[in-house]
């Protein structure tokens, strides 16, 4: 399996940068390299060791070629999820909860994150460490921090990676990851490995790409970070109406279970939802697909990757992994716009003043949040998510 992830990693990143999104290089990748030796070096990383770690660095055109492609983000979350949580991932996964259920175990009492949601994050990034990825890392890293896309971002990756190498952690010959410059069984891009990686099976080294325990303490840490509420749920999925206050059901907007019962919302069997804590309802594909209760733990989900389809497959796929059933498509079929499609709705709406920083094709929640306003102006049901009824009444 290919790293697909690794789009949706840097998801979040990609609208605040949307308007270098079409920028071209035209500075010399050599001075720029010599000048960021300067700079790491003045950090207080030993001259030799940057020396020694970038001294063959090169530009690699294919990373630049990969990261201008994104079309990955146009995927439904039934298409998504559909192809990831697959057969394969629910049996191995299950098998490895049984198999390591003691390390799953400890992980949970000293970080409090539930084991079906590492294994789901195991699963989803690399098929449990089957496939890390074997594109080397600084030559990744020192490209992207170049190009003029992100290069702060980057520069910073870059300079967090040669950290691990100072810290011991990992030798320049081993960061070998994906494209993008993830690195280990659980894909942490350097900042996170350098800040939050554990060394949970006392070797001495956080090696997040051969050791399972490091790789799976290191991200139960990571989302403890992030605010992870230890024995409280992430995902529910739901039965929503036909017709409720769909302004309510968008991601921020927490409201007790009982005021989500008044709306009609049940239980996926259509029993009424047990009273207690907060959830904002979410429609990845609008009122007629599928409809979650996503719970403050869902939303630390979104902070490990800010992409809302790719988290909430990982939060299905760890419900799956807890017991619960399939997903349903929802209350009626939903049509797809294609990329096209969702193009031209994007103009129309940056025409109408609301805020499209990229005309790209994906309904992000930037789309969504414009897509949300102008249904409210002309009288439709305001779930976020179009259809061609909205296209051609705009």
């Amino acid at each position: 399996m290919r790293r697909f992830i690794l789009l949706f990693l840097l998801a979040g990143l990609f609208a605040s940068g949307s308007a270098l999104a079409e920028c071209r290089n035209t500075g010399n990748f050599q001075q720029w390299l010599k000048g960021f030796k300067q700079q790491a070096i003045a950090s207080g990383i030993p001259s030799a060791l940057v020396n020694d770690a970038l001294g063959t660095v090169s530009f690699d055109p294919s990373v630049i070629k990969r990261d201008r492609s994104q079309q990955v983000f146009a995927q439904t979350f039934l298409e998504f999820a559909g192809k990831k949580v697959n057969n394969y991932r629910l049996s191995n996964g299950k098998k490895r909860l049984r198999r390591h259920a003691d390390l799953f175990q400890r992980i949970e009492q000293q970080f409090g994150v539930a084991p079906p949601v590492l294994a789901a994050y195991w699963a989803l990034e690399t098929d449990f460490g089957a496939v890390t990825g074997s594109y080397p890392t600084l030559r990744a890293l020192a490209t992207l921090a170049y190009d003029c896309r992100r290069p702060a971002l980057f520069s910073r990756e870059l300079l967090h990676a040669l950290r691990i190498i100072q810290r011991g952690d990992m030798q320049a010959a081993e960061m070998q990851g994906a494209w993008a410059g993830e690195l280990g069984q659980l894909q942490f891009l350097p900042m996170g490995y350098d800040l939050h990686a554990v060394d949970y099976d006392g070797d001495g080294r956080r090696d997040l790409i051969r050791s399972k325990a490091d790789a799976l303490a290191s991200a139960a840490n990571l989302l403890r970070h992030y605010g992870w509420q230890a024995g409280q749920p992430w995902l529910l999925e739901v039965r929503v109406p036909k017709q409720m206050n769909w302004g309510l059901a968008r991601m921020g907007n927490r409201l007790p279970l009982t005021r989500w019962s008044q709306e009609g919302v049940t239980e996926i069997n259509g029993r009424p939802l047990k009273p207690g804590g907060v959830a904002a309802l979410i429609l990845p594909m609008g009122r007629n697909g599928p409809a979650f209760l996503a719970f403050p733990n869902f939303e630390v989900m979104l902070k490990w990757n800010e992409s809302t389809v790719y988290s909430t497959t990982a939060a299905y796929l760890a419900t799956r992994f807890a017991g619960a059933g399939p997903v349903r498509s929802g209350n009626a079929p939903v049509q797809k716009l294609s990329i096209a499609q969702v193009k031209q709705l994007q103009s129309k709406l940056q025409r109408r003043g609301l805020r499209i920083t990229k005309i790209d094709g994906i309904i992000g929640p930037e789309t969504r949040a414009a897509v949300r306003a102008i249904q409210e102006q002309l009288r439709l049901p305001a779930d976020g998510y179009p259809d061609m009824n909205l296209l051609g009444r705009m």
